[in-house]
C-alpha cells in the first residue's frame, strides 16, 4: 500500500506537461537518476499518416525478459552476457494532446522488482551516461594531440573530480570515436581526405595538393605540403632522402615522406606522398608533383633504398641528380647474402674507401676474379652491376652534406610508426603525418631560438677564424667546422705553387705518413678570393671545411671564410 509521500509524489508526477517527447523522456531519466535506475524508449505510436507520433513509452532497463530461443542455443560463439532484464514493471507513457499540442502524463508505474543503484553508482548507467558537445570539442583536441584514449579518460577523471563527473566510461569514449571515425567518413574516405586538403588550402594560399584517380574513381596518388615546405626545400632541398614506410593503414598504401637536413643538422619534411603501388608509374607520378611543387627545382643529390622501380623513377624525372644508395641497407644485405668474413671486409672496403675510378675498376675486376663471382643472378653479380650509385669511388666530392643513409627518413619513419596502425583510414594518416611536421617544426624553432640567445663555448686563446665561425654559424654546425679548425693543427705546408689568379698548396697531415693533399685557390682580377677546392673533395660532399681547407682557413682567416654558405 502506497503511503501519502508517494501519493504526493505521484500526483506531482502526472501533472506535468511537456513541450514534446524528448522533453518528456528527459523528465522521466532526471527521475531515474534520482532514484537510482537506468531507463530507455520501448513503445510508440503515430498518427496523421505516420507523420506525428502520438505515444511514448519509457521504461525501467530491467523491463522485460531476454528471448528464450537466445538462453537455448546449442552452439554460442561467444560468452553469454549478464541477464539484465529481470521483467521490472515500471513504465512512464505520455501522449500528444491533439487540441494543445502539448505532452501529458497518460500513466505511470514505479514498481521495481529489483534493488535500486546507490548515488556513487548511479551515474554508470546507461541512460545516465552522455559525452556532452563541450566534452567531445575537448575530447576531440586531445585525440588530435596524439592523446591515447585511455589517458584522455584519466584526464577528464581529473579535470571534473573523478569518475562520477564525467559522464562516461571509457567504452563510450571508443564508442564515440568509433561513430566520429565513420559519420567522417560516410562519403569516403578518400573524397574525406580531399575535402579536408582543400580546406587547408583555403587557410594557406600557398597549401598545394594532387591527386591521381583510376578508371573507377579509386584513390591511386596524393601528395600534399604547405607554404612552408615550400620554404624549407628552397633553403635545405640540395639533398634529399626518402623511401616508403611500412604500409601500415587499412589500404596497404605506401607513405613516401620527402627529408632533408636543416641548419642544425636536424630532420626536415619536405611532405609527404601516398601512392597505390611500388612501381616505376606511382614512382614518377610521386616525383613529378614533388617537382612541381617545389618550384621546379631539381635536388642536387637523392638517398634512397635499393628499390628498383624508385632507382628507375629517379633516372627519369631528375636525370641530373646524383643518385646514392643507402649504406644502411647495404649493410643489411651484406650479413644476409654473405657469409665469409673476408668477402665482407673486401666488400665493405668498396662502400667506404674512394680510390680513383680507374683503380676501383681494377680492384673490382680482381675481387670478382678472386671469389669466382660470375652468376649474374647472384646478389654480389648484381650489386657490381649497380656499383656507380653505391660505392665509395664514384660519389667522391658530390653534395651529400655527409648523408650517405636514409638515416634520416628512417629516424622519421620511426616516429611516424608510433601511432600508425592497420585500422587507420587515409584522413588519420594525414592527419598524423601533419602531427609530427608540426612536432619537427617546433624542435626547428627552438633550436633557432637557442643559437639566437646563446653562443658557443670557444677556449680564451682561439683563433679569429673559430669565432667568426661561432658567431656565424649554428651550435651543431659550428661544431662541425671547430673540429676541422682543430685538426688543422695536425697539417702542415709541404708546398705552394702560384699561377695567374690561382694558388695552390700542397698539404700534408702528421696522422696520415706520406698522403697528400691539393688544396686550390682562385682570385678575382681584384685579389679577392673566387673559390676554394680541396683533392680530398669533403668541403664539397660534407659542406664544412676539411682539415686541409681549414689550414687554408687558418692562413687565409676571414678572407677565404666568406666562401662557404650554410
Amino acid at each position: 500500500m502506497l503511503d501519502l509521500e508517494s501519493l504526493l509524489e505521484y500526483n506531482e508526477i502526472v501533472r506535468n506537461r511537456f513541450a514534446n517527447e524528448e522533453e518528456g523522456f528527459q523528465f522521466y531519466n532526471n527521475y531515474g537518476f534520482e532514484k537510482g535506475f537506468s531507463v530507455r524508449r520501448s513503445y510508440c505510436e503515430w498518427g496523421n499518416g505516420h507523420n506525428e507520433m502520438t505515444l511514448r513509452k519509457s521504461v525501467c532497463s530491467r523491463q522485460g525478459f531476454r528471448e528464450e530461443k537466445q538462453l537455448k542455443r546449442a552452439i554460442k560463439k561467444r560468452k553469454p552476457r549478464n541477464i539484465t532484464r529481470v521483467g521490472c514493471l515500471a513504465k512512464f507513457v505520455i501522449a500528444r494532446d491533439q487540441i494543445t499540442g502539448q505532452w501529458y502524463v497518460k500513466d505511470f508505474i514505479d514498481e521495481h522488482n529489483h534493488p535500486m543503484a546507490p548515488v556513487e553508482l548511479t551515474c554508470l548507467l546507461c541512460s545516465h551516461r552522455r559525452i556532452s558537445d563541450e566534452k567531445k570539442a575537448e575530447i576531440m583536441e586531445m585525440e588530435s594531440s596524439r592523446i591515447h584514449k585511455h589517458k584522455i579518460m584519466d584526464i577528464l577523471e581529473m579535470r571534473y573530480g573523478g569518475y562520477d563527473k564525467v559522464g562516461c566510461t571509457i567504452r563510450d569514449l571508443y564508442n564515440f570515436f568509433h561513430r566520429y571515425k565513420a559519420e567522417t567518413i560516410a562519403a569516403g574516405d578518400a573524397q574525406t581526405v580531399i575535402s579536408y586538403l582543400i580546406e587547408l588550402q583555403r587557410r594557406d594560399p600557398d597549401f598545394f595538393f594532387k591527386y591521381m584517380v583510376d578508371g573507377e574513381g579509386h584513390l591511386k596518388g596524393l601528395f600534399w605540403c604547405d607554404s612552408q615546405c615550400l620554404l624549407d626545400y628552397e633553403a635545405f632541398g640540395d639533398v634529399i632522402v626518402f623511401d616508403s614506410t611500412y604500409k601500415i593503414n587499412r589500404y596497404n598504401l605506401p607513405l613516401v615522406p620527402f627529408v632533408g637536413v636543416n641548419h642544425h643538422r636536424s630532420t626536415v619534411i619536405f611532405r609527404c606522398g601516398i601512392i597505390s603501388y611500388e612501381n616505376i608509374e606511382s614512382y614518377v607520378y610521386l616525383l613529378s608533383t614533388f617537382f612541381e611543387a617545389m618550384i621546379q627545382k631539381h635536388p642536387v643529390s637523392v638517398i634512397t633504398d635499393g628499390d628498383l622501380a624508385m632507382q628507375r623513377a629517379i633516372r627519369l624525372v631528375w636525370p641530373n641528380s646524383s643518385h646514392r644508395l643507402c649504406i644502411w641497407h647495404i649493410e643489411q644485405n651484406i650479413v644476409r647474402n654473405l657469409k665469409d668474413d673476408v668477402v665482407k671486409d673486401e666488400f665493405r672496403s668498396f662502400l667506404y674507401d674512394c680510390w680513383s675510378i680507374e683503380e676501383t675498376e681494377r680492384k673490382w675486376q680482381e675481387f670478382l676474379d678472386k671469389h669466382k663471382v660470375t652468376n649474374k643472378e647472384s646478389w654480389l653479380y648484381q650489386m657490381y652491376d649497380m656499383r656507380e650509385i653505391w660505392c665509395a669511388s664514384y660519389h667522391a666530392g658530390k653534395c651529400y652534406l655527409g648523408l650517405r643513409s636514409n638515416q634520416w627518413s628512417e629516424s622519421l619513419n620511426s616516429r611516424l610508426h608510433m601511432r600508425l596502425d592497420r585500422k587507420m583510414t587515409l584522413l588519420d594518416m594525414v592527419k598524423h603525418v601533419e602531427h609530427c611536421l608540426s612536432g619537427l617544426r617546433t624542435n626547428e624553432a627552438k633550436l633557432d631560438t637557442d643559437a639566437l640567445q646563446s653562443e658557443a663555448c670557444t677556449e680564451p686563446d682561439a683563433s679569429i677564424i673559430e669565432i667568426e665561425a661561432m658567431k656565424s654559424f649554428t651550435p651543431t654546425v659550428f661544431a662541425m667546422v671547430q673540429f676541422s679548425i682543430k685538426a688543422a693543427k695536425k697539417c702542415f705546408s709541404i708546398d705552394i705553387l702560384d699561377g695567374d689568379n690561382m694558388s695552390e698548396y700542397i698539404v700534408g697531415r702528421k696522422d696520415k705518413g706520406d698522403m697528400m693533399y691539393y688544396v686550390k685557390c682562385q682570385f678575382c682580377d681584384e685579389g679577392n678570393l673566387k673559390g676554394i677546392s680541396c683533392t680530398c673533395g669533403k668541403l664539397q660532399s660534407i659542406g664544412t671545411p676539411a682539415h686541409t681547407s681549414s689550414l687554408y682557413w687558418v692562413i687565409w682567416m676571414k678572407t677565404s671564410f666568406q666562401t662557404v654558405v650554410f
